[in-house]
């Protein structure tokens, strides 16, 4: 049985801390310089093969960026339209700022069952460009954001630790990527 993800967190638990900004490029400039965050591997426009806001079919956009610190991924979100959201959501009650934690599983479907079961609406979900589901968690009762749970496959896994491996020893070089770059390593 699988226990922790390859670059480290427990299957199961937090692998992810995600932020929605207003400028994406200013965003991961500032995590970079801040916090030493990267390096940040983007897309300006993230499309999403299939998405349901609250129950409806969506085709909102946005961009996205994924970087690390140790063993934590954060991930910055700007939205790329005035469509709802769950983005719009949090940006609308609270500004912008954190939005979500993300959970890893390799027990998708239980798992939302078992936060349907606790009584959170499923607020948004569907799957990657890659074809990972997720499924976001209004837990904005309980924590100051929601919860995302992330399908974590080999491939999903893959695709993380390669960004992962890339912030080891990070001398701050080519600060923002695109995420097509390590899409192409996986191929390899």
């Amino acid at each position: 049985m699988i226990t922790h993800t390859s670059f480290g967190q427990p299957m199961g638990g937090i692998c992810q801390v995600a932020y929605v900004v207003q400028d994406l490029h200013e965003a991961m400039r500032d995590f970079g310089a801040k916090f030493n965050i990267g390096p940040w591997y983007y897309s300006d426009l993230y499309k999403l093969q299939t998405a349901k806001y609250r129950g409806e079919p969506t085709d909102m956009q946005m961009g996205l960026a994924l970087g690390f610190s140790g063993h934590m991924c954060f991930e910055l979100i700007q939205p790329a339209d005035d469509k709802p959201s769950v983005y719009w959501d949090v940006i609308k009650k609270r500004g912008y700022g954190f939005h979500h934690l993300g959970m890893a599983t390799r027990t998708f479907e239980k798992d939302v069952e078992r936060f349907h079961k606790m009584g959170y609406e499923l607020a948004f979900e569907g799957s990657t460009p890659r074809g990972i589901r997720f499924a976001y968690f209004d837990t904005t009762t309980d924590m100051p954001g929601m919860l995302e749970l992330i399908e974590f496959n080999d491939m999903q896994d893959k695709f993380l630790s390669l960004m992962q491996a890339a912030s080891v020893n990070w001398d701050g070089s080519e600060p923002a990527r695109k995420i097509e770059t390590i899409v192409a390593l996986m191929d390899k």
